[in-house]
């Protein structure tokens, strides 16, 4: 993964704001949190807040842009007083949500007031976090020897918002990173010599400038790191732009303005290094004069090598990215006269992949052009005040605006037909930033795709949600979140029945209001409609889920035997998938989503909706799908608890405290007696996050365990019993994530019967265990010892049961039944720890591979190369030997490998292929062992380049093998995308494959080929007067044979050849043996056809015949879609015209009947082309 960023501003309008205006409005703000007296506390706080809130917001949008940043500019105290103003907010806030906390009367009014809360809270973090924080970043940007003009400050500032972008997106890739700022109205003499001295470097690395045919400049900074941590990058661009002294004179131009583009990357094809870093530009290397271009690159263009033979393109051999293709190609077609939209829409149309592209054009800086196309990739772009905020991802936006348009990579063109071309183009006009105006959205095959109001969509998060931070990690940042996540749940819902009696104590009660608990719901509970409950999810919420399906059993327990209720849990796919009944108005369906677009739980709660269930949400996010679907919900946190790290932890937590909360307030809708140790269990739930606070305190020796065993265990597992087995599965999931294995998850007293002769590492999770269980369980350890393995066991603090475990791990006492979310956290704190020294092992390596890029980077660059060791290689010349400092380097690396080797701690994670490999390779690197033998060892003739090679090979496989990013996961689907349905069920819709398969094709015979094949064809045709279905046989034989099994239409009255002679002969024989659909002329009646082989295991066992109609002529940018998925004819037609034309017209094209096109040699159509 790659992140793109991308800022265009236009001047702003809008008068400087006031310090006056400002600090009124947060002063406003912050009494009101004072509070009036009137109402219950939550219908106050609602009320309070939410004014609050929209005096903030006001606060904020008068700081945002230019006008916010002169405003904090010409009053220096600005800052300080907007400040302390602010001082107080968060102790209101705090003692807000206190006063909540107890408050009986909070039923109706709760929901509304934690809405008002967050509110209030994003608008003083964007205040203090993003206008404040911005101001002070801009600083370090700008020089202290030459000051920027109003306008300077405006490119400054867009030049500190994508740096602050290209920080957050840094988790989709940081091994390099580059800015391009350009800028026109700059006032420097593009001739003078500060200039044409820093034009000169081909490979368009840190402080390389390109000169824009209009005289603009274009600066790069870049940087490339293999090794380093989140927010290197963006650091050492930041000090390379406040030390360039030409740019800080552009900037100093009083009607300068400028454009930003941007990238962070995560190598994919070509080595780590600037040259590859992006933006890259169109520079050829033979020295060709081509029109500037510069882009930026996320996903893979699958065919750039062919593309470069095939579109002559001259590019530097030190520049091994596929995404210099993309700036040389629309650069080639600006040459060839086609304009700026045109030409980078024929560039991008013929790249292969998933890919979201971004591109400056020389003659026109204000102006960006966008591609994205497949599902792979994503680009927003933000409407900002008097901006466009281009990123990969919502967070890279929110800074700048909440409002923005998705690019759609897969819609079809035209939603009605599924051949249509999939993808889109976007220009974005500067001069209209910030506005749908400016937008510009055409498909692939170039047809126009306005832009709408209907097409923005609100971000449902905020920076105050992806900050990390102090944080090395999200994940880490989100476990340590949970205690508040579960206080935020409990808040205004457990409640205090009564005063605290003399000892201090208080009886708690769960207060959930309609909103929570519909109406419709209470009454199937209370009038015994409601038999069964059943509790789904995926993932982490399914086993959430698990623990929610405990509660409620325990609460509902008890009740009469004519009014009992069953309750179940299950994963949402098995429910639709083998659940489901005709009639399920008897069912309460509990749904758990962390993010509410889970696709396999909406589209299950759709069809038991379909059938009469009610439903109740548990889920992270108003206003999102599953929200709308349900008969009530009820919101963990505060209704939007943010995630990052793709390993969710801190949303199961709170899962299970809201299951909790639900299965008390459902038992007493029904009429149940309730679990006879409820008062316990609530006071519990009050206690639980102080508990968790404790357990947090325990990383550092969570951490030593998991670097003692982690490492070197190539087998896990993670076992509990009762409400521990829900925190085994839990941890499991996290650990797999995390850890990138297959790890088991059983009963305690199971494992003995399964799998001990692995020798596995078991995490034991035994919290909340008394008497006899807590005695069988410690039997258990004490067999996994025996048995050679390494049992480390999550216990209450106190016991002394589990002397027979490796490690143990001691947790506070809390109720038997919370006990399994201490015991999880301990599993998340150790798969966070565990991840992060296994990644350790890689350090070392990563460092040899470093190395040896940083060796091919300057023997490719011709720079001079670092003094040789003789003595490197043995039986070598000096000349052919290591540089010194990498042989250096490398005999570092190798010592660490080889320790950690001989230890056995590389055992758990490093294939012994790959160990046997790199150890070897070292030896010949280092000359440990003669080169001579290198041919023996590898076949192959050994030399210093191709054994330095061959070992930076080997590491790239060792490195992928033990690498753990912990807030990303390799190949990790995100939910919202992951759904039941097939993606070929669209091409099915397209008329011609319906009437294939309405003739009677079955629908397994017709490839993806050939529904692809008919649903390019299908805009050409008018109408299907009949078919002719044939079984072939003998097809691999010397007489293939063909006979009629089906006629339709005017086929009945139409006599065939095969009638009389069944030989399987001409056009028939030719489909059936290359299995592709075909447009033809009958032989004697001239009337069209499309023939459509029917496949199975590779073979042709059937062909359909349609009787079509074609239309007579087609616009140009349909008919080219037509061709282009008939057999990729369209580029067939233009490398037939191209032998003579500079290139093929559409226009002329288009002019040039259907039939023709499909039935006539492709040279008889480009003679009729050719002008």
């Amino acid at each position: 993964m790659c992140g793109i960023i991308a800022i265009l501003r236009r001047p702003s309008t809008r008068d400087v704001p006031t310090a006056d205006s400002i600090l009124t409005l947060l002063a406003e703000a912050v009494d009101l949190m004072a509070g009036p007296d009137g109402g219950s506390p939550a219908e106050r706080s609602a009320r309070w807040v939410a004014e609050a809130a929209a005096l903030t917001a006001e606060a904020d949008r008068l700081l945002s842009g230019v006008p916010g940043l002169l405003a904090l500019e010409r009053d220096a105290g600005l800052a300080d007083r907007i400040a302390a103003v602010m001082s107080d907010l968060p102790g209101r806030i705090a003692a807000l949500e206190a006063l909540l906390e107890d408050e009986p009367d909070a039923i109706d009014g709760i929901e509304a007031a934690n809405a008002a809360l967050v509110d209030l809270r994003d608008a003083s973090w964007a205040v203090i976090r993003d206008r404040l924080g911005t101001h002070a970043g801009l600083a370090s940007l700008r020089s202290p020897r030459i000051p920027p003009s109003d306008a300077g400050l405006g490119v400054l500032l867009s030049l500190q918002q994508a740096l602050s972008a290209v920080d957050r997106l840094e988790v989709r890739g940081r091994d390099s990173a580059g800015l391009q700022v350009t800028v026109w109205n700059h006032d420097l003499p593009v001739d003078g010599p500060a200039v044409t001295a820093r034009v000169t470097d081909g490979l368009h690395r840190t402080g390389s400038v390109r000169v824009l045919d209009g005289g603009g400049l274009a600066f790069v900074v870049k940087v490339a790191a293999e090794i380093g941590e989140l927010g290197d990058n963006t650091a050492a661009m930041r000090r390379a732009l406040a030390n360039d002294g030409l740019l800080a004179r552009a900037l100093a131009a009083p009607d300068v303005k400028g454009s930003v583009l941007g990238h962070t990357r995560w190598a994919s094809v070509g080595i780590i290094s600037e040259p590859n870093a992006h933006p890259v530009d169109s520079l050829r290397a033979d020295g060709a004069t081509v029109p500037l271009v510069t882009a930026v690159l996320n996903g893979d263009v699958d065919n750039h090598a062919d593309l470069v033979v095939s579109e002559g393109l001259s590019l530097a051999s030190e520049i091994t990215t596929d995404a210099k293709v993309v700036p040389a190609l629309c650069a080639a077609h600006l040459a060839a006269g086609y304009d700026r939209t045109e030409a980078f829409r024929r560039a991008v149309s013929v790249f292969e992949g998933s890919v979201a592209i971004g591109a400056a054009i020389g003659d026109a800086p204000e102006r960006l052009l966008l591609a994205l196309r497949g599902s792979g990739q994503g680009l927003y772009v933000g409407l900002a005040e008097d901006a466009y905020v281009v990123a990969s991802e919502p967070y890279g936006v929110v800074e700048l605006t909440a409002d923005f348009v998705r690019m759609d990579g897969e819609t079809p063109a035209d939603p009605d037909d599924p051949g249509a071309s999939r993808g889109q183009i976007v220009e974005l006009d500067g001069a209209l930033a910030g506005t749908m105006e400016g937008m510009s959205r055409r498909s692939y095959d170039g047809r126009p795709l306005p832009v709408t109001g209907e097409d923005v969509v609100r971000a449902e998060i905020t920076t105050r949600d992806i900050d990390r931070g102090d944080h090395p990690h999200f994940l880490l940042k989100e476990i340590g979140e949970s205690p508040d996540s579960v206080r935020a749940t409990l808040r205004g819902r457990l409640v205090s029945a009564s005063p605290a009696d003399d000892a201090g104590s208080t009886d708690w009660q769960v207060r959930l209001g309609d909103d929570a608990l519909g109406v419709d719901v209470r009454a199937g509970l209370a009038d015994g409609t409601i038999r069964r409950v059943l509790v789904i999810g995926q993932g982490t919420a399914a086993v959430a889920g698990g623990s929610v399906s405990r509660a409620l059993e325990a609460e509902l327990a008890g009740m009469a035997p004519d009014r009992s209720i069953d309750v179940e849990d299950c994963p949402a796919t098995e429910l639709s998938g083998f659940g489901l009944a005709a009639d399920m108005s008897d069912t309460l369906v509990v749904a758990i989503s962390q993010s509410g677009t889970t696709t396999d739980t909406n589209r299950t709660v759709d069809l038991v909706r379909a059938r009469g269930a009610r439903v109740v949400a548990i889920v992270n996010r108003r206003n999102s799908d599953l929200v709308d679907r349900a008969d009530g919900v009820l919101y963990t946190s505060d209704g939007r608890d943010v995630e990052m790290s793709v390993a969710s932890t801190k949303a199961f937590y709170a899962q299970a405290v809201a299951g909790n909360l639900l299965a008390v307030a459902v038992a007493d809708a029904a009429g149940a007696p309730g679990s006879p140790d409820r008062a316990e269990l609530l006071a519990g739930l009050r206690d639980l996050p102080e508990a968790m606070v404790e357990v947090l305190a325990l990383r550092d020796h969570v951490a030593s365990i998991a670097a003692r065993h982690a490492p070197g265990r190539r087998y896990w597992a993670v076992v509990g019993s009762g409400p521990n087995l829900v925190a085994a599965r839990e941890i499991r999931i996290k650990l797999s994530e995390l850890c990138y294995k297959s790890i088991a998850a059983d009963a305690t007293e199971d494992k003995k019967h399964i799998d001990l002769s692995s020798e596995p590492l078991i995490l034991v999770c035994a919290t909340g265990l008394v008497g006899s269980t807590a005695d069988d369980v410690a039997k258990e350890v004490a067999i996994y010892r025996a048995h050679k393995a390494a049992p480390v066991v999550v216990a209450d603090a106190g016991s002394s049961r589990f002397a027979g475990a490796h490690d143990v791990v001691a947790v506070p006492p809390v109720h038997p039944r919370l006990a399994f979310l201490l015991s999880t956290m301990v599993g998340h704190l150790f798969g966070y720890e565990a991840a992060r020294a296994i990644d350790a092992q890689a350090g070392p390596l990563r460092s040899a591979h470093a190395a040896i890029e940083a060796e091919a980077e300057r023997r490719l660059a011709g720079e001079p190369v670092s003094e040789l060791a003789g003595d490197a290689v043995g039986g070598i010349s000096v000349s052919d030997a290591l540089a010194a400092d990498l042989a250096g380097e490398l005999a570092k690396s190798a010592t660490a490998f080889t320790d950690e080797l001989r230890t056995g701690r590389l055992n758990g994670h490093l294939e012994a292929s790959t160990a046997v490999r790199l150890s070897t390779l070292f030896r010949f690197a280092l000359g440990v062992v003669p080169l001579e033998s290198y041919q023996l060892e590898f076949g192959r003739v050994g030399t210093p380049a191709l054994v330095l090679d061959d070992l930076a090979a080997a590491l790239t496989v060792a490195i992928e093998e033990l690498t753990r990013p912990i807030d990303a996961i390799k190949h990790q689907a995100k939910t919202v995308t992951v759904g039941i349905s097939r993606t070929d069920e669209t091409l099915l819709n397209a008329r011609l494959a319906r009437e294939v398969i309405e003739a009677g094709a079955p629908r397994d015979s017709l490839s993806y080929r050939t529904l692809r094949a008919l649903v390019a064809l299908d805009p050409a045709v008018a109408d299907v007067a009949g078919y002719t279905r044939y079984r072939v046989d003998g097809l691999d034989g010397a007489s293939p044979t063909a006979a009629i099994v089906d006629r339709g239409g005017v086929s009945t009255g139409i006599r065939s050849r095969t009638d009389g002679d069944s030989t399987l002969r001409g056009t028939k024989h030719r489909v059936a043996v290359d299995r592709d659909v075909l447009v033809t002329r009958g032989v004697r009646d001239d009337r069209i056809i499309v023939l459509v082989p029917e496949v199975k295991d590779r073979e042709t066992v059937g062909i359909t015949l349609l009787h079509v109609a074609l239309r007579e002529r087609l616009a140009p940018d349909v008919l080219r879609g037509v061709l282009q998925g008939y057999g990729n004819r369209y580029a067939a037609v233009r490398d037939a015209v191209c032998e003579t034309e500079s290139d093929l017209r559409d226009d002329l094209l288009a002019e040039v009947p259907v039939v023709n096109l499909l039935t006539d040699p492709v040279p008889d159509i480009a003679d009729r082309l050719r002008t």
